[in-house]
């Protein structure tokens, strides 16, 4: 409720009430009134000044008196309106600049620090594959016999003896691997060409999808993946060659590394997996040949069968012993199990570097594909040349022998696959790829009934119509290698675009 002064009718500053009128007044109007008159203004009555009553009020907030009440006083109002902008705006500026400085100063130290720890962690990983270097040289006993044997096993930084042509390859070596060939021929024909039970029929291979892609398997600082393998008894387990000049064990059923196998001092490009045992082979242009037990990640057996770069491997049907390819124009027959060089054969009618190498299911014969475009099919027992088969017109990348031990799958820099009759020893049949295609990795699965082939892309074919199934395009650089699964379950391929692809329905 407004209070307002009975004799100016404004809102007093000092409100007091008259106990005789019950007015309310401006105390200073009222006290000249009564110095004046003695009396109430209202009543008439006398009235003093002790009689008069405070009102406890809030003070009253007065409109300020306007100020702009011409145009030169609103231009004046609205320039400095303007110039206090235009300070406000120059002092923000100032502002931002500064912390532009100190933003690009930030950074600048954020990239040395960069810098300094991708040093680092370089400096880190060079010590430890020095450090697995070592440990095999120096705390790994070879498991050969007592007695003199000519080892290359892990030796503390001496060089092995390689022996001489056939200087191993005793007739106890050689009665074993007849037996164990004839066992697998006669298991071969007693399943005759039935289909095993269990393979993936062809229609589901053709509704194959990438099921996953792993790209953390090899270090990013040296990109590729330049080998793969899968473990034919538990088929969840492959191993990878890379660049990074590791090799890694990788479970694809519950996502995680095994084992990362480092010792070699250049990248690792041909990769084996026991078929029975937990064990992995692997090559290297170092010209080093190392058996690792996966469990501890620790080389058993380093055979040094070679003085060039190791372009392919292949271990024989007794789960013992091992073929090796080299660009030193040799191949050789080793023993895994103790680290002994049993035959080295140099081929004497060409001068060639060998880029391929590959067993016969029966592993009595064995292939080899040579820089000059030529196979050569080998006798192991007599280690001499008893077959070429000539028709590629660029070096070897890949062979790869079926199952029923008749057909031989090779692939070359001239963008084909041939397929080669052993019985007629003859070329059949040749897929021409198109121009510029390059292959880089042929593999049967384990009934022979389906061809994989990686490069430029990944294609599966079904044997004996050789149409193909299905094509993946999922890699972004060249396929390296691929591997079927277990019953052609699955399919699992690399690629230097540092990835593991899995396909399946």
């Amino acid at each position: 409720m407004a209070l307002v002064c009975a004799i100016c009718n404004e809102v007093p500053d000092q409100p007091v009430v008259s106990p005789l009128s019950g007015a309310v007044f401006e105390r200073r109007l009222l006290e000249k009134y009564i110095a004046e008159n003695g009396t109430d203004p209202i009543t008439n009555k006398e009235l003093t000044l002790d009689q008069l009553i405070d009102l406890k009020v809030p003070a009253v907030a007065k409109p300020k008196p306007p100020s702009a009440t011409s145009i030169p006083a609103i231009l004046k109002a609205l320039q400095d309106e303007w110039d206090a902008v235009m300070l406000h705006s120059f002092t923000l500026r100032q502002q931002l600049q500064t912390a532009r400085q100190e933003l690009s100063h930030a950074l600048y130290q954020h990239d040395a620090a960069t810098r300094v720890i991708a040093r680092l962690n370089k400096e880190v990983t060079a010590a430890r594959e020095a450090l697995a270097t070592l440990k095999p040289q120096a705390g790994i006993a070879p498991a050969a016999p007592a007695g003199p044997t000519i080892a290359a096993t892990a030796e503390a930084g001496g060089a092995a003896d390689v022996p001489s042509e056939g200087a191993g390859l005793t007739e106890e070596v050689v009665a074993r691997l007849q037996d164990t060939a004839t066992i697998l021929t006669q298991e071969r024909k007693r399943r005759g060409r039935t289909v095993p039970e269990g393979l993936t029929p062809a229609e589901q291979i053709r509704g194959f999808t990438t099921l996953a892609s792993h790209p953390g398997l090899h270090s990013a600082s040296v990109p590729g993946i330049l080998a793969l393998d899968v473990h034919q008894k538990d088929t969840s387990k492959i191993v990878t060659g890379g660049s990074d000049k590791n090799a890694t064990v990788f479970n694809k059923d519950t996502e995680q590394v095994v084992a990362i196998l480092k010792g070699h001092t250049k990248k690792v490009s041909c990769v084996v997996y026991h078929p029975t045992e937990d064990t992995v082979i692997t090559a290297s242009p170092d010209t080093q040949i190392r058996v690792w037990n996966v469990g501890t990640s620790q080389t058993l057996q380093l055979i040094r069968a070679h003085d060039g770069p190791v372009t392919g491997l292949s271990l024989h049907a007794t789960g013992d012993y091992l073929l090796s390819a080299s660009r030193d124009h040799n191949w050789a027959f080793s023993d895994i199990r103790t680290g002994r060089v049993l035959c080295k054969v140099s081929d004497t009618s060409a001068s060639s570097p060998l880029t391929a190498a590959q067993f016969h299911p029966d592993g009595l014969i064995l292939g080899t594909g040579t820089q000059d475009a030529t196979i050569k099919i080998w006798d192991l027992k007599e280690r001499s040349n008893v077959a070429n088969f000539p028709g590629h017109s660029g070096a070897i990348s890949s062979i790869a022998f079926s199952e029923n031990g008749y057909y031989l799958a090779t692939a070359a820099e001239d963008s084909t696959v041939r397929l080669w009759d052993l019985r007629k020893l003859k070329n059949f049949r040749t897929i021409q790829l198109d121009e510029g295609y390059e292959v880089m990795d042929l593999s049967f699965d384990q009934s022979g009934t389906y061809l994989a082939v990686a490069g430029t892309d990944v294609r599966v074919y079904l044997c004996k119509q050789w149409n193909d199934l299905r094509v993946f395009n999922d890699h972004t650089a060249m396929a390296t290698g691929v591997r079927f699964g277990s019953n052609a379950s699955y399919l699992a391929s690399t690629s230097m675009d540092r990835t593991l692809k899995i396909y399946g329905p």
